[in-house]
C-alpha cells in the first residue's frame, strides 16, 4: 500500500481531493446501526457488553473526493486516531486496548467477525463496521481494488492477538479496561454508537 501512503501525504499537503471536515459531513447518510453480537468462544474473547456496529452505505462517496480521504477526515474530527488505508488481513486477530472502526473506501468484501463461530458479513464502498476491543475479525474473500480506512478510538495502543488460549486469557483484563469512546466515528457526539455502547 506504498501508493496510497504516497497519495494520502500528498493529498494532506496540498488538500487535494480531501474535504473539508464540513463537506465530509454532508457525506453522511441516515443508516440504522447494524449491531451484531458476538460470545467468547475461549479463543476469540469478543466483547462482553457491547456488539459489533455495521452502518450499510453511510458515506455517500462523492467524486470529487479521494473515498479514503473521505472517510479519514470523518474518523479523525470525531477522535478516532492512528488511521491507516489497506485491506484486512487474511487472518483471525483481534484487538484488546482499542476498539477499530473500518470504512470501505473502495471495491467488495467478505469478513468474518466474531471468531470461528463468528459470522460472514459481506461489505462494500460506503460501508462502516465499529468493533468494540476484542472482536475477531478475518477476511474471507475481496475484490482485488478492496481498500480501506481504519483508526483507533483516541488515547488507546494498539495491539494485535490471535486465537489462542494464551492471548485470550491474557486479553479478557484489557478489554474490561478499554473505555467507551467519546464519539460515533461516523456521526460525532450524538450518534447511534453512543446509544448502543452504554
Amino acid at each position: 500500500m506504498l501508493l496510497e501512503d504516497i497519495k494520502r501525504a500528498a493529498e494532506r499537503m496540498t488538500g487535494l481531493s480531501r474535504p473539508s471536515i464540513h463537506a465530509a459531513q454532508a457525506l453522511v447518510r441516515a443508516r440504522k446501526a447494524h449491531a451484531h453480537v458476538f460470545r467468547d468462544d475461549g479463543l476469540t474473547p469478543n466483547h462482553p457488553c457491547w456488539p459489533l456496529i455495521h452502518y450499510r452505505g453511510v458515506v455517500k462517496l462523492d467524486k470529487a473526493f479521494d473515498p479514503a480521504a473521505i472517510f479519514e477526515v470523518l474518523f479523525d474530527r470525531h477522535g478516532w486516531r492512528d488511521g491507516w488505508r489497506d485491506g484486512i488481513y487474511d487472518f483471525l486477530h483481534y484487538h484488546s486496548r482499542t476498539h477499530e472502526v473500518l470504512g470501505i473506501a473502495r471495491g467488495i468484501a467478505t469478513v468474518r467477525f466474531g471468531g470461528a463461530r463468528g459470522r460472514n458479513i459481506a461489505l462494500k464502498a460506503g460501508d462502516v463496521i465499529i468493533q468494540p476491543a476484542g472482536t475477531g475479525h478475518q477476511r474471507i474473500a475481496a475484490s482485488p481494488d478492496l481498500l480501506v480506512v481504519g483508526a483507533y478510538s483516541a488515547g488507546s495502543p494498539y495491539d494485535e492477538l490471535h486465537a489462542t488460549k494464551g492471548d485470550h486469557d491474557r486479553a479478557l483484563a484489557a478489554i474490561a479496561r478499554v473505555r467507551p469512546p467519546r464519539t460515533d466515528p461516523v456521526h460525532g457526539r450524538n450518534g447511534p454508537l453512543k446509544q448502543v455502547w452504554r
